[in-house]
């Protein structure tokens, strides 16, 4: 990868292109415990059919800095925003789990700086969890091994073939100073401010889930919320046998969809 960085308030976050540079512009975000790799396959598949496709680092992940003081999907969200208008033009927001939110911030916050919202397999409010499972979610954002273990239960049908070498590598960006602290920040932090957003997204947005991600009990029904109250035109497109992760279980179905939203947008 190209890596280039940005200065944003309290440190620095790494991002790269590719595509024609006159093209639609893209940019994607990656979910938390990830690195912009997880597009590793989507990218060039967007940037193939004519777009310009702009993957970041979130602060505190893969070759951002990791010594903020806030990790919330806010921040995440003011860092896009910095980066768009470094990028110097408007562009459809992809927003995958944890930066969902962020997506909704931005398309709320700056509504100049996006043309379309894709929302996938996000979370826009926060989760119902019970005692015992939040707090398995805070060991296991304390350590890179439980991460590995619980980021392969999130593959349950398909793994792309580059899948033990890439979990290693997550693993090994887990250990680098300051980016587990930023993985517990994400992990307890609030989606409150994002719930409260999503009906004043007037952005046309494309919401998609994978029918198999475990990590939502029924994902559906939560793609149908989000579709219903998002405040623009929305529709659902459900990726069979996808888990939390289409773009790389089943990018081809992925890239299909999300290619057809561009064209409309």
């Amino acid at each position: 990868m190209n890596t280039r960085y940005l200065d944003v308030n309290g440190g620095r976050i790494a991002y790269d292109e590719q595509g024609p540079a006159d093209g639609q512009l893209v940019l994607c975000l990656h979910g938390l415990g990830e690195t912009r790799r997880t597009y590793r396959f989507l990218a060039p598949l967007l940037a193939a059919a004519g777009y310009r496709v702009v993957t970041t680092d979130m602060r505190g992940c893969g070759e951002s800095s990791a010594q903020f003081t806030d990790y919330s999907p806010e921040t995440v969200g003011a860092d896009a925003v910095a980066l768009l208008r470094h990028l110097g033009r408007p562009a459809v927001l992809i927003g995958h789990s944890y930066t969902g939110a962020s997506a909704v911030w931005v398309a709320t916050e700056t509504p100049e700086l996006i043309r379309g919202v894709v929302l996938l397999d996000s979370f826009v409010r926060d989760a119902k969890m019970n005692p015992v499972v939040a707090q398995l979610a805070k060991l296991i954002s304390r350590s890179a091994a439980l991460w590995g273990m619980y980021y392969k239960t999130l593959y349950p049908v398909r793994k792309p073939a580059d899948f033990d070498a890439y979990v290693a590598e997550l693993k090994a960006s887990l250990r680098r100073p300051g980016h587990l602290a930023a993985l517990t920040a994400m992990m307890g932090g609030s989606r409150a401010d994002s719930a409260a957003r999503v009906s004043k997204v007037i952005a046309p947005a494309l919401v998609v889930m994978g029918t198999k991600d475990s990590d939502f009990p029924d994902p559906a029904a939560e793609a149908r919320w989000i579709a219903d109250t998002l405040g623009g035109p929305a529709r659902i497109e459900m990726i069979d046998g996808a888990g939390h992760y289409p773009m790389a279980d089943s990018v081809d179905a992925t890239a299909d969809v999300i290619t057809a939203f561009l064209k409309e947008v």
